[in-house]
This record gives structure tokens, sequence and C-alpha cells, in this order.
């Protein structure tokens, strides 16, 4: 029988995607997260990688069937001083979050053989690598496009055949304007490897509030935003899924007013009910966990406008569409 150089696509079984988080970060394949330094990039996926670790809660509340192992490989920070005391602050289980160990004798880059090697022993289902820029090589790697594909591809392959989850964390170039797919480091065959891509941005009137957008999807329905805090006095905190999105020209939702607590606290209720209807209690939780009362967040949003019904036995809190646009 001939042998053809070609097969049918009606010969090919379909396969499911399975997801760490859906629709942002798929398990076998390549995500990447940009931002600018500074905006909360690690410190949103040093959060992820422990709630993994211990099977606690995705940042949309969903429950984690069970624990992971996760490998956390960082170039810009200090293992012992800085990395660890941060994850440990997440709550994470240290037991079950790794780096490769390597040194400037011996540095690491992507297409080192110990990343999976580690994947391997450690049964890793999340890598992350931060940044991505530190580790391409120094001739010119991350900015050729055929060097940078080849070095992803690889990656990919790495990621597909054990079933990992891999992000990439990389900086923004400072180029104003202009589509934000391009605006990451390097070439842009690294983002088109990646199947989803993330940006991390800040909120112009209120700089801790950060937005965590989806600008690439290639396997699932673009995902909403997702909103979190970084607080001085009270740490990390996830908001939940809002529908502003985290871009230069996105519309501004927050009151003009004096910028006060209550103004602070009634413009986070209201990132929180932009997406859809949430239980009353998440977000008395949520505003519990920022150091506001019930008293101030039950005030707050009642003169945003916000009304309650119940489903279910559960009260949820909504607002009306006009008062999502920040029009009293």
């Amino acid at each position: 029988m001939e042998n053809n150089p070609y097969q049918l696509y009606s010969s090919v079984e379909r396969q499911q995607v399975d997801w760490l988080w859906y629709p942002y970060i798929p398990y076998g394949k390549v995500t990447l997260l940009q931002g600018d330094p500074g905006d909360g990039k690690s410190t949103c996926m040093i959060h992820l990688a422990a709630s993994l670790s211990t099977g606690g809660r995705l940042p949309d509340g969903t429950l984690i069937s069970a624990a992971q192992n996760v490998i956390y490989q960082c170039a810009e920070d200090n293992v012992g001083d800085t990395v660890k005391p941060r994850m440990e602050q997440a709550g994470a289980d240290c037991s079950r979050i790794a780096f490769i160990s390597c040194s400037e004798k011996e540095p690491l880059r992507l297409t080192d053989k110990r990343i999976e090697e580690t994947i391997r022993l450690l049964e890793a289902r999340l890598l992350i690598i931060d940044p991505v820029q530190a580790f391409f090589t120094q001739d010119g790697e991350m900015h050729s496009a055929v060097k940078a594909r080849a070095v992803m591809g690889n990656l990919a392959k790495i990621a597909e055949k054990y079933k990992c989850a891999v992000v990439l964390i990389g900086h923004l170039n400072k180029s104003a304007g202009g589509k934000s797919l391009y605006r990451g480091l390097g070439s842009i065959d690294i983002a088109a490897i990646a199947r989803s891509v993330l940006m991390v941005t800040r909120d112009r009137q209120m700089p801790d509030i950060r937005y965590l957008s989806q600008i690439k999807s290639s396997l699932a329905p673009e995902g909403g935003s997702v909103a979190f805090i970084i607080d001085s006095d009270v740490g990390f905190q996830w908001i939940g899924r809002c529908s502003v999105r985290a871009m230069d020209d996105r519309v501004e939702l927050m009151e003009p007013e004096r910028k006060t607590k209550i103004w602070r606290v009634k413009n986070i209720i209201r990132l929180m009910l932009t997406a859809d209807d949430v239980p009353a209690n998440a977000i008395i939780d949520t505003m519990k966990n920022l150091n506001v009362s019930e008293r101030t967040v039950r005030r707050a949003a009642k003169e945003i406008g916000v009304t309650a019904y119940r489903k279910r036995y559960v009260w949820y809190w909504k607002l009306e569409p006009e008062s999502r646009d920040g029009n009293e």
C-alpha cells in the first residue's frame, strides 16, 4: 500500500484542551504575561502558584481540585531574601514549589535540558519563567524571528509532552501607542507561539488596582479582565472579574469626586459589579480583607445605587447600567 505524504483531517481525533485557569492559562501550552516593571506581574503569578501548591482557589473563585507541583524560575530576585518570603506571604506550600539551580558559570537558558528534566521529575503542572528575557542567550536570540521561533517551538513541545502549563513573564518595550500584542520585548514570534497572551496594567486613578487582561486567545473565547489590588497595608487581594479592559484607550469608570476612603470603596464595589451580579457576602468578605467594615461597604453600595435580590437562598448585589458607567 502506498505511503501518502499527507493525512486527512477527517482521520484526526479531536482533543479537548485542559485548563489550569479557563480561558487564561491552558495546560500543555505556552502563555505569555506582559506588563511594565512594577505593575504586579510577578506578584499575581506568585499568588496563583501559591494557590496551586495548596489546592486553593483560582482568582475567579473556582476551587482547584488538588494541590500540584510548580516550578518558579526567577532571574531578578534572590530566592532566599525575596522569593521565598513572597511565597510564604502568599500562603504557598513551599514543599511543592521548586526552582532549577543555576550559576553564572552554568546559567539557565530556555533551551536547557534541565527544564524538561525538572518538569519530568517533579511532574510539575506549572512552570513560570520570570522574566523570559533573562533566559534567552546573549547573541540576539530573542530578537531574531528564526531563533526565537525555534526556542519557543521547543518549549511548546515540552509543555505539550508533560501537560505542563508554561507561563513566560515579559516586560513591555517603551513604545507608546500601537497594538498591545506588539509591545513585548523581542521578536513577535514569542507572542505568536503563545496560545494565550495576558497583560497587566494599573488603573489610572487608583494605581493600587491592577487589571489582568487577555489580549490573545487561540483556544477559547477571549476572557474578561480580572482585577486585583496591591495595597501597602493589606498586601495582595484578588477582586475578581470585571468588564474593564486594561488598555490605554479604556473608558474611565471612576467617579470624578475627591479621592476619600469612601470614594475608593465605592469604586471597588462598582468594579466588582461591572461584569456580573455578585453575592453580597463575597463583596463584603473581599472588602473585609482590605480592612473595610461591613457598615462602610453597605453605605458605599447604597450611595452608588446597588440593589439586592435573592436567588436560591443567596443574596446578590446588582448595579444598574447607568451606575456601572459612573452616573449616579
